[in-house]
């Protein structure tokens, strides 16, 4: 268990404080999360998911076709190199401005992507009791699931529900994931390792590098999915899905739903990506951002609330996480000149992760931190 974040409660009495702690302490040991509201047929959305407002609060890309992310087509990459040599200029644009992009034709089935989909969703609906086994804030579990891992340290809670589970290098004991979706994690797993190993040639051609380098620093070696659960929320004025982050990874590979509500901060507006039926988000992770000296960018981007639900997505970072790492990252230093000095000091996968846990959702960036 964290502590609430005592730079946001600055303003707050002991007794105030107490009472956040109190009623957020209530909420986790439900063990029902946010679906459990939601089931409970809750009609305010309770003050502990009340935002503040956000200086950029309104998407504004509606009807613009000029503010769309960059979609990429992977068919015949590997046969016809004019194509491929045009792929990884396109990658290059995109990491270094949007810090987004989409991938379509990459190999991976729709059955996989909809088994995905549905093994999360029954894993969220299944009997509660039965799901209640699995929640804990105990990091080194196999499998995790939880409401709002920054729970006790975040500014404000988001209305939804996550697990957490790895699935490399090693699974750590596939037994003790849940039995609605233990096969379709694993294979799903494998499937975003092939895709993932194939980006991180791209990206290190887009940087000048040879295909291997990112994978030979040990970038694809770890692999964490995430399955998210956003029930309908009956004030999503008042919430967020997910609060304004970037991700503490190397790079995320996102299977969303058609419901929508991912946004990405570009030129200080919010720009809505729509869901594509068949695409996966690919967006640059911090770590990402970090070694390669801010060349390529780790952008914000948060989900908003909904009427509509649940929202499924499953976000598959490329991250050892939390688990035990001694190599360090830092600025490539073939990318470095007279010119381009190191922004950032070295830190350690491991590190890097629980400072930004510890820290929260708060929507500041954990990067600053380690900036020399």
């Amino acid at each position: 268990m964290g502590t609430i974040n005592t730079n946001e409660m600055a303003g707050t009495t002991k007794p105030e404080f107490n009472s956040i702690l109190s009623e957020r302490k209530a909420f986790d040991e439900t063990k029902d999360g946010v679906k459990g509201l939601a089931d409970a047929g809750v009609k305010k959305v309770p003050s502990l998911f009340h935002h503040q407002h956000d200086k950029y609060e309104k998407a504004s890309n509606l009807g613009n076709k000029g503010h769309n992310i960059p979609v990429i087509d992977l068919s015949d990459i590997d046969k016809d190199l004019s194509k491929h040599q045009g792929i990884v200029d396109i990658v290059k644009e995109a990491s270094e401005t949007w810090g987004f992009f989409q991938v379509v034709n990459h190999g991976i089935p729709v059955s996989v992507f909809e088994e995905m989909k549905n093994g999360v969703q029954r894993f969220y609906e299944q009997d509660n009791e039965t799901k209640k086994q699995f929640y804990t804030r105990d990091r080194s579990r196999s499998f995790v699931y939880n409401s709002n891992f920054d729970l006790y340290s975040s500014p404000a809670l988001n209305w939804r529900d996550t697990f957490i589970c790895y699935l490399s290098p090693d699974i750590i004991k596939p037994q003790d994931f849940p039995l609605v979706c233990r096969d379709i994690l694993l294979e799903y797993g494998k499937h975003i390792m092939k895709l993932g190993t194939l980006l991180f040639e791209l990206l290190s051609e887009a940087l000048g590098l040879n295909p291997n380098h990112l994978k030979d620093m040990g970038c694809a070696e770890g692999l964490v999915a995430l399955g998210h659960y956003y029930p309908a929320c009956p004030e999503p004025h008042l919430t967020m899905g997910t609060t304004k982050h970037s991700d503490n990874d190397f790079l995320t590979v996102l299977l969303q739903d058609h419901v929508g509500g991912l946004q990405v901060l570009y030129q200080n507006k919010w720009i809505h990506i729509t869901p594509i039926p068949g695409a996966l988000v690919v967006n640059i992770g911090d770590l990402l951002q970090l070694i390669t000296n801010d060349r390529f960018k780790s952008v914000e981007h948060r989900v908003t609330a909904n009427h509509v639900g649940p929202r499924i997505s499953v976000a598959c970072f490329f991250c050892t996480g939390v688990m035990a790492s001694t190599k360090p990252y830092g600025p490539i230093k073939q990318l470095l000149s007279e010119d381009n000095p190191p922004k950032y000091r070295e830190t350690t996968v491991s590190d890097y992760v629980a400072y930004f846990d510890a820290k929260g959702l708060d929507g500041t960036s954990a990067l600053t931190h380690y900036r020399i």
